[in-house]
């Protein structure tokens, strides 16, 4: 048996799906597809994209009173953030309207009308982005233009990005900027699922 028909048949069990509407989206081949796509790389030393996902899934479980409504956005976010990297446009200069994230919401517009579920999965990467380009000037990237997008949803974006990067080997800078700069040190505790050794 392949590697991927593998990965295919144990998809469901892996990533455990909790209503009608997780099931549904894991029979979509482009979906599924995407769900199966990846190596190993820095960030990601657990490849495949699947796995990644059972992380940031695991930690939404140990966010602690999390609300029935936010722990069900949450998990769809989780199962569509990262689903369409295998089709994102790499070429150079970048088409940030091929971007992953703006590729899952254009997807995901077909089976949700969640207003904060579709925002944080096309902007769910502009956290990491501001950090890295903080000590730019304040045009190239400014924080604003995330608060405006997301402000709405500020809470539930930032479990979100915290849940994602408290996974694989990806560095924590990032996320202890934001709960900093953004959050105001008003931040969330749970100990993370990481089944990485930490670089």
């Amino acid at each position: 048996m392949s590697r991927r028909l593998f990965l295919t048949n144990k998809l469901e069990k892996l990533l455990q799906p909790e209503t009608a509407l997780e099931r549904a989206l894991l029979a979509v081949p482009v979906f599924r597809d995407g769900l199966l796509w990846g190596e190993p790389r820095f960030g990601h030393p657990e490849g495949v994209v699947a796995y990644h996902v059972k992380e940031v899934l695991n930690n939404i479980a140990l966010i602690p009173h999390l609300s029935t409504a936010d722990r069900s956005s949450l998990r769809l976010i989780a199962l569509a953030h990262d689903a369409f990297k295998y089709a994102e446009d790499r070429s150079r200069p970048r088409d940030l309207t091929k971007h992953h994230g703006v590729l899952a919401r254009r997807f995901m517009e077909s089976y949700t009308s969640n207003g904060d579920v579709l925002d944080i999965l096309e902007t769910h990467d502009e956290a990491y982005y501001h950090w890295l380009y903080r000590h730019q000037a304040p045009s190239v990237r400014p924080l604003t233009s995330l608060l405006d997008r997301v402000g709405h949803c500020k809470q539930l974006y930032y479990l979100f990005f915290k849940c994602d990067t408290q996974t694989g080997d990806k560095t924590q800078a990032p996320l202890r900027w934001f709960e900093q700069t953004v959050m105001g040190g008003d931040v969330v505790v749970f100990k993370p699922f990481w089944p990485w050794e930490k670089v």
